[in-house]
């Protein structure tokens, strides 16, 4: 993270579900120190012969859940939630709030997972997610509102 957690307008969190979205994956990926990388046909196989346990895809209804998780843990943290899109297998957060983009991003991952696991039709898998996620820290009021208009506008 570049500057400081008081310099930041918002950040765009990005997680993915488990084995949706490997190293090496064709649509790119991201490596935590490195950045974005290109795709990786022998990294990405390496991957999927590492998973434990079989890939994760969020149903319509899962979906609702982890948005509506999303909107009660920013309100119950007095966090401004800015955006909020779940997909079949990945989850955009756009949030302002004074802690560490890694510990928001980890108290919404753990707070959908525990309201997955007690919704009416539980969500039941060894894994959820994948470990860790985006963390994008936005500075400007501009690059807040493009993460917002990415979240809300540029999913299929």
């Amino acid at each position: 993270m570049t500057g400081e957690v008081y310099d930041m307008v918002g950040v765009f969190i990005t997680w993915t579900t488990y084995g949706t979205w490997l190293p090496g994956d064709a649509r790119g990926w991201r490596d935590t120190t490195l950045g974005p990388q290109l795709h990786d046909p022998d990294r990405e196989a390496a991957a999927r012969a590492k998973m434990k346990f079989p890939e994760v895809r969020l149903r319509p209804y899962d979906r609702q859940t982890v948005e509506e998780a999303c909107r009660l843990h920013c309100c119950h943290r007095t966090w401004c939630l800015h955006a909020v899109n779940a997909r079949s297998n990945h989850v955009h957060v756009v949030v302002s709030g004074n802690e560490k983009p890694e510990s928001i991003r980890d108290q919404l991952k753990a707070n959908c997972t525990s309201r997955l696991r007690r919704q009416p039709d539980p969500l039941i898998c060894e894994r959820i997610w994948t470990k860790k996620g985006d963390c994008e820290v936005l500075f400007t009021d501009e690059e807040l509102w493009n993460a917002v208009a990415y979240t809300l506008h540029a999913q299929d």
